[in-house]
């Protein structure tokens, strides 16, 4: 059984995000928490919370034993874009595009 936890609207960019999801997928969850907690980017921080309630939700919906439990699937799906703009000089502008992404993180226990 997959228990899953989800964040809508992260504030950073789908592509960086998955950068960080990339690494952790399939690992075995004390594994994809080392991995995170040392990790300079970001993202890694947004995902380990990420990652905690998963383990949580598995725990306490589910009953499952949190030492058997593997990230199976990691998934990042772009959100809204903001778009801002930035003065410039003679009258001008600069558009500004602040991305979004949607994540989500589904673990299971070792078959």
């Amino acid at each position: 059984m997959e228990i899953s936890a989800k964040l809508s609207n992260a504030p950073l960019s789908a592509q960086k995000a998955r950068l960080v999801g990339d690494q952790i997928r399939g690992l075995p969850v004390d594994k994809a928490l080392a991995t995170l907690n040392f990790s300079t980017k970001k993202a890694a921080a947004i995902f380990k919370k990420i990652l905690e309630s998963a383990v949580a939700n598995a725990e306490h919906n589910e009953s499952a034993d949190v030492d058997e439990l593997k990230v199976t699937t990691v998934f990042v799906n772009e959100g809204r874009t903001m778009k801002r703009f930035k003065a410039r000089a003679k009258g001008r502008a600069n558009h500004i595009l602040k991305r979004t992404c949607h994540i989500t993180i589904k673990v299971a226990e070792y078959e």
